[in-house]
């Protein structure tokens, strides 16, 4: 049964805090994070109440907590993922050891394929089991909310199970999860001579089923070398507009695709990965709402070259962090580890990587209205540190977990 009201006491710094209804961070705004020193929290029927000084600190509630030399801070908010998956790809992971590329493994049926295949034998009660254990996974290193992708169907009844499963996750799950129908995640090995039937089989079929029951908030498509065109793209997200749904796609990972100026025409929610981002596609990111999406644990997994974050910011951008939590490329949903690589790799200050985790993680998803920062009257998914003196300590502590306690909707997870 859920706490009426919950007191955290003693908070050595409380930071993260909007007072107001704010844009995006972006450019030096994402460097600034409000902060009380020696602060209280209030929580009432799931929801923040209210905050500020010890000194106004009320004297009772149903709980209290005593958060002595922690840091108090919005709970993550992850905005790439894609953890419904069959199985584990262990020994593509000794390939890429042995030398070989994303793209040769491709190549040669594993990636992407290779849990296509799998999860055709896939149970739908295994899957949906396995993903909540991820779930509880990533609660407990600080996430607060997630989206998940299909995409390892590649087929209508796989796809359609997938997003079963996903649509499942959402009602059982204790955080906000929202779906992105991936069905343009690779082309199916059946379908190599005749690319279009399979971007027609999306369009004709899958669409129609998936916005009749309600099974997806976004489309995806991996807009990059060797996966699907620009024209392609463009194709794939006009028709799901027509359907309500938004899109959020793969884009420059592997090449300079044109994925970043297809997204922002099709006034995509987000475009992610990022890693080849140069001068006209920062000005494209600048004209739009587009917000641009890092995921540095897949560059650090596969040996890529990191976004260019630093210059990106100093462009006057906002970027969102996510961990793209997947069994190939980046097998870890440890936000904390995506913002230490952040500042290690991409030079943002913690500051920085600490917005883009929280409430720039929330636009991604379109959440900033209920997570994402401490402000009164959103979801109380709240993060309380063991004792840190400062938060540049959360990106350095790269390999611990600095979470002492998670608070979902205001009670104690």
């Amino acid at each position: 049964m859920q706490n009426k009201s919950l007191l955290i006491r003693n908070i050595n710094k409380l930071i993260g805090i909007i007072d107001e209804p704010s844009p995006l961070k972006k450019g030096r705004a994402l460097s600034l994070i409000n902060t009380i020193e020696n602060a209280f929290l209030l929580i009432d029927k799931g929801k923040i109440h209210s905050f500020g000084k010890m000194k106004d600190c009320p004297e009772n509630a149903d709980k209290i907590i005593n958060a002595d030399g922690a840091i108090v801070l919005p709970a993550w908010i992850d905005s790439h993922t894609h953890i419904v998956f069959p199985a584990t790809r262990e020994l593509e992971f000794i390939d890429k050891i042995k030398g070989l590329s994303y793209e040769e493994i491709a190549k040669r049926g594993g990636g992407i394929l290779n849990t296509a295949k799998k999860m055709t034998l896939a149970d739908e009660d295994y899957l949906f089991d396995s993903a909540m254990k991820r779930i509880d996974e990533i609660i407990r290193l600080g996430t607060g909310g997630v989206e998940i992708k299909s995409g390892y169907g590649l087929s209508f009844d796989n796809e359609i199970k997938m997003l079963r499963v996903i649509k499942r996750i959402k009602e059982a799950a204790p955080i906000p999860v929202k779906a992105n129908f991936l069905g343009a995640h690779a082309l199916p090995p059946e379908y190599k001579d005749s690319r279009e039937d399979y971007i027609k089989l999306i369009i004709d079929k899958m669409l129609p089923y998936i916005a009749d029951n309600e099974l997806a908030d976004y489309i995806d498509v991996f807009c990059d070398k060797g996966f699907f065109t620009v024209e392609e793209t463009d194709t794939i997200l006009q028709a799901g507009a027509k359907y309500n749904l938004k899109p959020k796609i793969h884009a420059n990972e592997l090449d300079t695709s044109g994925g970043i100026q297809v997204g922002v025409k099709n006034n995509a929610v987000s475009v992610d990965h990022l890693e080849f981002t140069g001068d006209k596609e920062i000005e494209s990111l600048k004209n739009s709402a587009t917000v641009p999406t890092l995921l540095p644990s897949t560059a650090f997994f596969l040996r890529l070259k990191y976004a260019p974050a630093r210059k990106m910011i100093d462009s006057g951008l906002g970027v969102a962090l996510a961990s793209d939590y997947n069994p190939g490329s980046s097998p870890s949903g440890n936000m904390q580890f995506v913002i230490s690589l952040a500042s290690i790799y991409m030079k943002m200050l913690p500051e920085e990587a600490i917005n883009a985790a929280t409430i720039n993680g929330a636009y991604a998803l379109e959440l900033q209205n209920t997570l994402g920062s401490i402000s009164t009257g959103k979801i109380a998914n709240i993060i309380i540190t063991k004792p840190l003196d400062n938060i540049a300590l959360i990106p350095y502590f790269f390999g611990s977990n600095i979470v002492d306690k998670m608070i979902i909707s205001g009670k104690e997870y």
